[in-house]
């Protein structure tokens, strides 16, 4: 029975979630073991160039796998003949892979999943699998959608992620670096979470954002940096909707990353296990080392981009 009365919780927000209709789920590596296990998926290929929450689920699950190689322009290299139960796994990195490609992709290899954890908002195309990360764009603590037309027949328990939060509600009212170690735990905690459907928590923040503010930020970022930046990045860019960050690549990254963070500039390294898995010269090593995925989400205005540029610069010369 539902209780009545007591102290107040979390009032019931705007209900707009900007993928209402696709199928929500607790986490994005378990979106992948979603679809791994609706579609009889046996084989999975996927990139070096790649978190290994990946190939530690596949392995958890008894899925075997192979790695493959990304060009420079972050495409996959993959000539291979598909067998029955074998997908390739592609990550739209930095939200690089356009729509056309998507599809030529999609025609030339036939069995694919997109990751668009780095592409929230380059909507699905029909008859594409597609993940969606929430917490790579938002302030959320979990949380992914699954654009597929493949039913788990399965009954998944609902998530819950009021234990999850100190992190995000400490950096709103403190400081990132102050919650830092709460936010590592946050992620050890989601790798060994079970798979699930969205929490209701999940749900209720992802209906209150304002999406249309938020890639309009994320445009105007995007476009400045690339502005200030676009002539000395090696990288040749197309502008993704609503980007994840602006990636540029440098000589020195982990020293720039180092020099940064003394100034409360806090740039990531995005999958520190690619270093260890593949050759110095590799595109996978160089990429990983020496791109900086620059922060131009919907927290920072075109003043913070100008303070971030003028800082980066001073560290380029």
């Amino acid at each position: 029975m539902k209780e009545i009365g007591g102290y107040f919780g979390l009032d019931n927000l705007v209900s707009n979630e900007f993928y209402d209709r696709l199928i929500a789920l607790n986490t994005g590596r378990n979106t992948l073991l979603y679809l791994m296990k609706a579609r009889n998926i046996t084989k999975l290929h996927i990139p070096y160039y790649l978190c290994d929450s990946v190939s530690t689920l596949l392995v958890e699950h008894g899925y075997r796998f192979e790695y493959y190689y990304i060009d420079q322009e972050f495409q996959p290299i993959f000539d291979k003949q598909l067998e029955q139960g074998e997908y390739l796994y592609i990550v739209n990195l930095f939200g690089q892979l356009t729509k056309q490609q998507t599809l030529m992709l999609k025609q030339h290899v036939g069995q694919v999943i997109f990751d668009h954890s780095h592409a929230f908002f380059q909507e699905p195309l029909e008859g594409i699998d597609t993940i969606y990360s929430c917490r790579k764009f938002f302030g959320v603590p979990d949380g992914a959608y699954l654009a597929t037309d493949a039913i788990l027949p399965e009954t998944l328990e609902q998530d819950v992620s009021s234990e999850r939060m100190k992190h995000i509600i400490g950096r709103y009212e403190g400081t990132a670096s102050s919650y830092y170690s709460d936010f590592q735990r946050n992620d050890d905690v989601l790798d060994a979470t079970p798979l699930r459907t969205m929490s209701k928590l999940t749900h209720n923040l992802m209906g209150a954002i304002d999406y249309d503010r938020a890639q309009k930020t994320r445009n105007e970022n995007y476009a400045y940096l690339d502005k200030q930046l676009g002539a000395n990045n090696p990288l040749k860019l197309t502008t993704p909707q609503g980007a994840f960050a602006y990636p540029i690549l440098v000589e020195n990254g982990q020293s720039i990353r180092k020099q940064l963070a003394e100034q409360d500039i806090y740039i990531p390294l995005l999958w520190p296990n690619v270093l260890a898995d593949c050759p110095e010269d590799s595109i996978e090593y160089q990429y990983a080392a020496n791109i900086l995925p620059l922060p131009c989400d919907q927290r920072y205005s075109l003043e913070d981009m100008e303070y971030l540029v003028d800082v980066l610069k001073k560290q380029l010369v």
